[in-house]
């Protein structure tokens, strides 16, 4: 999965346990754990901001995008668009977009 959730990290910065955590964010411990472990196929803007406001930090410490396609580790400065366009894309949008906004 090329989205890398840091949650970890920033409560050991401030040793805090997943059960004050998820208390404070108004999530479950179970639920915290699925964010912890990658399982997450979603996260709500809320409960970021909630997660945010809890540990006093930027989205971008909790969340990191990791290039697991090798092939374009080589080309360095591209944005997502330029590096793989998306595979029958009908609209300008693409396929990406359609599948976001649940099939437009």
């Amino acid at each position: 999965m090329p989205i890398i959730v840091r949650i970890d990290v920033e409560l050991a910065r401030r040793k805090m346990s997943v059960g004050d955590f998820a208390e404070r964010v108004g999530l479950t411990p179970a639920n915290v754990a699925v964010l912890k472990n990658g399982r997450a196929k979603a996260v709500r803007f809320s409960t970021l901001e909630a997660m945010c406001r809890v540990l006093d930090c930027q989205p971008g410490d909790l969340l990191e995008w990791v290039d697991d396609d090798p092939a374009d580790r080589d080309r360095p400065g591209l944005v997502p668009e330029e590096r793989a366009p998306a595979a029958g894309a009908d609209s300008p949008r693409g396929e990406r977009a359609a599948q976001i906004d649940g099939g437009a």
